[in-house]
């Protein structure tokens, strides 16, 4: 039988650069193929903060943050509740991972280039016993590039294999079926679409000019999840989180729409855990939209006072920054869609960090100067654009003016002014003196105690109604849509699995597709930094597995 290449690879996001690239480095023929136009070469990858999980880091010795594998298996499991029959090869896969990121994961991308911002995050703190959710100690490290510099070097390596001859790039071309002519899959069908010249991110039109069929010795599927798709994501939202939102934003662009999925499981691949999924709980409209409904993510300390629709603090431990998932289950189950954080300007230019490649030029240009100029700002510049022009920024004097400001902002007037003066005026009380039985007040305490926290991501303790500290500031959260944590089932050389268990011949899965690893590595909850160095792993597996397969 003729071939067209050794392997396809489907989906030019992170994770299938990085299967092309290991494929590259074999010797292997590979057509990546790809919807969008290649201007939208990476994916998501490219709009992402950059954010990676190590365990036991050159960045953590320096920060002086004792980390062991030990510690961070236990947090992944304990985050990860691991309770179904189908989270067999999801649980190896968590723990291949954990070895993978406190192994050869910064040594691997060291070499090829990438560098790391030297102060680590302490992203998902949980706030429950050891081994409940969350992180117990910092391990969320910022790429110096954010999503672009790690994208660069696969695509680097995948160029090159252009260059050698070894790599097709088609662009603009859909599948939709994959099929066997012998035993294997070995068949890719779809349309070509028309040629588009947007911008990255925006709508690409889905005109059809054309069909095509290619044949492969394998097939490697990194198409991405679910998350631009928002009946999809209601129609498998999990009855534990609630009512699924009346409105959410986006934090992916439209054509993030979980086609293959669909595809995979009609060739016979299992499709597990299609009702674990990530979506934020600190989303706010970006008043500079590149696709539509675009929203984008808070990355908060945790100072800011977390408000229910109807003004009640959000309850313990669900303080900003330590546990997502409980968050939105909490929210989900008040009646609303929407929350408020209230804080003040001090707070805002100390700990608000807005998660993007495009809002953090000074990161994504790797420009030092950038990064200095940020820290002495009252306000960082992306962060004071969102105060100016966004449409869930209230910003006032006075608490008066900004609870008629946030009123203005819904359907109904739910924010009273004096029970809002009154939980402000206590948890400022708490402030007064060392002792407090508010544990946020504590959180935020204790935050300060680490150093990277103190340096750059939490605001000293103070009362939010001083003056001095103010204006005050009100913003409204929206449900933001991302990731979907389940997908197809893979064992460790990230095969494609049937419902029966047995390898679907021919077929491999890698990135959010395959639920980063298995159908869902990360259970019912992620730690952080995991998304991106999941597709890695995965992506890399993929291809050294697929490359020794068709050798």
């Amino acid at each position: 039988m003729a071939y067209d290449a050794d392997v396809i690879v489907i989906g030019a996001g992170l994770a299938g650069l990085a299967a092309t690239a290991e494929l590259v480095d074999a010797g292997r023929k590979v057509i990546l193929l790809d919807q969008e136009p290649e201007q939208s070469i990476g994916g998501q990858a490219h709009w992402s903060f950059g954010g990676l999980f190590f365990v036991n880091s050159p960045e953590q010795r320096r920060m002086r943050i004792k980390d062991s594998h030990e510690l961070a298996l236990q947090d992944w499991m304990g985050t990860a509740g691991f309770d179904r029959v189908e989270d067999h090869w999801p649980r190896r896969w968590a723990e291949a991972y954990v070895d993978f990121a406190a192994g050869e994961k910064r040594s691997w991308l060291h070499r090829q280039g990438v560098r790391f911002f030297p102060v680590v995050g302490w992203a998902e703190r949980g706030g429950y016993d050891a081994n409940g959710h969350g992180n117990s100690v910092p391990r969320f490290h910022i790429t110096w590039g954010t999503g672009p510099g790690l994208v660069a070097p696969f695509e680097r390596r995948v160029r090159a294999g252009v260059e050698r001859g070894l790599v097709e790039l088609r662009f603009r071309h859909r599948v939709t079926g994959l099929s066997r002519s012998a035993g294997a899959v070995d068949t890719v069908t779809g349309e070509i679409l028309e040629p588009s010249a947007i911008e990255r991110g925006e709508p690409s039109g889905r005109t059809v000019t054309g069909a095509f069929e290619l044949k492969a010795q394998a097939v490697i599927v990194t198409s991405g999840g679910i998350g631009g798709d928002h009946d999809l994501v209601r129609a498998n939202w999990p009855e534990r989180l609630g009512t699924p939102p009346e409105r959410m934003i986006s934090g992916v662009p439209a054509h993030v729409d979980g086609r293959m999925l669909g595809i995979a499981e009609e060739t016979g691949a299992h499709l597990i855990n299609r009702d674990r999924m990530w979506h934020y709980t600190e989303g706010i409209q970006n008043w500079n939209p590149i696709w539509e409904n675009h929203g984008i993510r808070i990355l908060p300390g945790p100072s800011s006072l977390w408000l229910d629709a109807r003004g009640n603090r959000l309850p313990v431990p669900l303080f900003p920054g330590f546990d997502t998932l409980g968050t939105l289950e909490h929210i989900m189950r008040t009646g609303y869609d929407y929350t408020w954080f209230v804080l003040d300007q001090k707070i805002i230019g100390k700990e608000f960090a807005l998660s993007g490649s495009e809002q953090n030029p000074d990161l994504t240009g790797k420009s030092v100067k950038g990064v200095f100029g940020r820290a002495r700002a009252d306000v960082p510049g992306p962060v004071k654009a969102f105060m100016d022009n966004g449409a869930d920024f209230v910003v006032e004097k006075d608490l008066g003016a900004l609870v008629r400001g946030m009123n203005a902002l819904t359907k109904e007037p739910l924010i009273d002014e004096a029970a809002l003066r009154r939980e402000i005026v206590a948890r400022d009380r708490e402030i007064a003196n060392p002792f407090t039985k508010d544990l946020q007040v504590t959180a935020i305490r204790g935050a300060r105690n680490y150093l990277g926290d103190k340096l750059i991501r939490t605001a000293a303790p103070h009362r939010i109604l001083d003056p001095k500290a103010g204006p005050l500031i009100a913003v409204r959260l929206h449900i933001l849509t991302r990731k979907s944590l389940g997908g197809l089932e893979t064992d460790l050389s990230s095969r494609v699995l049937t419902e029966g268990g047995d390898p679907l011949e021919g077929v491999y899965a890698a990135g959010e597709v395959a639920g980063f690893g298995g159908g869902g590595v990360h259970g019912y909850r992620s730690l952080e930094g995991t998304f991106l160095g999941g597709c890695l792993f995965s992506g890399r597996t993929a291809g050294r597995a697929a490359a020794e397969a068709v050798g």
